[in-house]
């Protein structure tokens, strides 16, 4: 049986018209906006790798670019909910900071007086009393603004002054520290990395799991008649697919131990140590996979539930989702929850980066989480965003600082860039807005 791309010849004559550009973009079916960012994307990490005399594009730098964007990236996707029901999230920094906090003397304080120092699940309790509180304090929010008609903006805005105070208060200002030995390990580092093996091992999944669905993708189109992309089409994204998972993969085990691990791993484990040292690769670090993971469960639940199509009903025209039957309240409500516990993972993975809690934890990230969801193509006007363009919004965002920080500028200059991108990437989704209409 021969493959069909298109059933309806208007559409075969559309296929063929246009410029090479054109024609690659209708047949592969890429997102322009998504692939404008990647290219953005990718002039700034040239741009600081020429800057910084070649500092920003080494195995060092992308690897710990990964693990301080991954944070930013797992809240970005459930702002990206937010703002697609038109309503915001300001208090998702001192969230962070104080349910890090939580989880900190969870650990440190609550939980060895029951299990006792060094026990096994004291990780696993206090990162689910973490997630679990974010969820309370996310359906608190969630309910105020659905049920009580409170503006989502005074909410969240009151929660970044209540929070951020109730950080503090948890401990009076003091620094909790040092963390569990496995809670330590979501953080990266030496430790937290799964190693070159088991990231090869994961790299070659995903790319089975890329051309599965591709393939399952064609077969889905065929049932329903749906016009099919070209067959080269379908090759030429398994193969860029493919080739940009194995690179990253490449990439994180070409970043080996530091020295000084080396040295101490081998005399623990009397391994000699060759004249040209001995390369150990850190491989994938596990808040990168924690957020692979979280950004593939809500793009599923964005495009593939029907929770998922309520909120964009929502976004889209409230009036109609209200008398298409949709309980907005409740949706709603469950979108400040979902955004809670994205917060409490969040907050899991930025005390175990550094081994501490603080009250100052989390400070402005809801700056970098709201710009990298607009960043990612989400309007503010609502109805509009992806998973996918938030998580790279928030590598890109990140990449920004990385960079400025390798340069040595300033902080107070680097929140200046910071406002004046976010400023211009508004500005441009009104401009695309303008050009949709």
């Amino acid at each position: 049986m021969i493959d069909m791309t298109s059933s309806a010849p208007s559409q075969g004559a559309t296929a063929v018209s246009g410029s090479l550009p054109q024609r690659f973009l209708r047949a592969t079916e890429l997102d322009t906006r998504m692939l404008g960012m990647v290219c953005a994307l990718a002039v700034i990490w040239i741009g600081f790798h020429i800057i910084s005399g070649g500092l920003f594009l080494t195995p060092r730098n992308l690897w710990n670019l990964s693990v301080q964007s991954a944070s930013v990236a797992i809240m970005s996707t459930g702002m990206v909910l937010v703002i697609v029901t038109r309503n915001i999230d300001l208090s998702v920094g001192s969230l962070l900071g104080f349910v890090g906090m939580i989880m900190g003397v969870t650990q440190t304080e609550v939980l060895p007086q029951w299990l006792g120092f060094g026990h096994p699940a004291i990780w696993i309790v206090a990162l689910i009393v973490g997630v679990a509180l974010g969820a309370l304090i996310g359906a608190l929010h969630g309910y105020i603004i659905a049920y009580m008609g409170v503006p989502s903006f005074i909410v969240t805005l009151g929660g970044l002054l209540v929070w951020r105070g109730a950080a503090w208060w948890v401990t009076s200002g003091r620094t909790v520290a040092p963390l569990d030995a496995s809670f330590r390990l979501m953080g990266g580092g030496p430790d937290g990395a799964i190693g070159s093996f088991w990231s090869w091992v994961v790299g070659f999944i995903a790319c089975v799991a890329l051309v599965l669905m591709l393939a399952y993708g064609r077969k889905q189109r065929r049932k329903f008649h749906f016009p099919l992309r070209p067959l080269w089409a379908e090759g030429f994204l398994a193969v860029a697919g493919c080739a940009f998972i194995l690179g990253a993969v490449a990439v994180a085990n070409s970043y080996p131990w530091p020295a000084a691990i080396v040295r101490r791993y081998a005399e623990a484990n009397d391994i000699t140590v060759p004249e040209g040292g001995l390369f150990i690769a850190h491989g994938i670090a596990i808040p990168v996979l924690i957020a692979v993971c979280v950004g593939i469960v809500m793009t599923f639940l964005a495009n593939r539930t029907r929770f998922g199509r309520y909120v964009f009903a929502i976004g889209g025209n409230p009036e109609a989702a209200v008398l298409a039957g949709i309980n907005t309240r409740w949706v709603l409500m469950k979108v400040f929850i979902l955004m809670g516990m994205l917060a409490g993972i969040s907050g899991a993975i930025s005390t175990a980066r550094l081994n501490a809690a603080t009250n100052a934890m989390g400070t402005l990230d809801e700056l970098l989480v709201i710009a990298a969801a607009v960043i990612g193509g989400t309007s503010l006007g609502g109805g509009i965003g992806t998973i996918a363009g938030a998580m790279i919004g928030a590598v890109l965002m990140q990449s920004l600082a990385s960079g400025m920080i390798l340069l040595g500028v300033d902080t107070p200059l680097q929140n200046i860039v910071v406002g004046i991108v976010l400023v211009i990437a508004v500005w441009l989704d009104t401009l695309y807005r303008k050009r949709v209409k």
